[in-house]
């Protein structure tokens, strides 16, 4: 075997199993939602958002600024008839103090849904805790974390729900 087909053997077996862990972590997701009831609700919103996102990465594929994504989706978001707030700030208070420092979402659609977009590598497990921490700070009840730089956005995108919206299925 020559070093090149040792090579390509090597990057094949890369590929497998990354694939093979994207659908051991996909079945063990599928597993833990199964003992979970969402009732956050908001289906509807959070698909037409998904579309949104969607219409753009069919449009520019991955490979652009998460800058660029977030504009292309406000005009998305704003075409589809959705409010979109780019601009909310959220203060941090630690022991009755105000911090200097504040959390700032990247969009928050129709004042329910926190949407946190990423032109990331691989999701990271911190892009999701961060999500969470917005939502309950806003206290509103549904999250999207959109990841554009993947080859297909529906492998970058998670729905996520405020821990406490979450109830456990008898």
């Amino acid at each position: 075997m020559t070093t090149w087909q040792r090579a390509q053997t090597k990057a094949c077996r890369s590929v497998l199993k990354a694939k093979l862990r994207e659908v051991w972590d996909g079945l063990e997701l599928a597993r833990v939602r199964r003992m979970f009831n969402d009732t956050a609700g908001h289906e509807g919103v959070t698909e037409s958002i998904i579309r949104c996102g969607i219409r753009i990465h069919e449009s520019w594929g991955p490979g652009l600024l998460e800058s660029v994504y977030k504009e292309c989706l406000l005009i998305e978001l704003e075409d589809a008839g959705h409010r979109v707030d780019t601009t909310r700030r959220l203060q941090l208070v630690y022991k009755g103090r105000d911090l200097k420092c504040q959390f700032c979402p990247d969009l928050i659609v129709d004042g329910i849904v926190v949407v946190e977009l990423k032109a990331v590598e691989k999701l990271a497990p911190v892009h999701k805790a961060q999500l969470i921490t917005y939502l309950k700070l806003t206290e509103l009840p549904v999250g999207l974390l959109m990841n554009f730089n993947v080859p297909l956005l529906k492998y970058g995108t998670q729905r996520v729900v405020r821990p406490d919206l979450m109830i456990r299925r008898s």
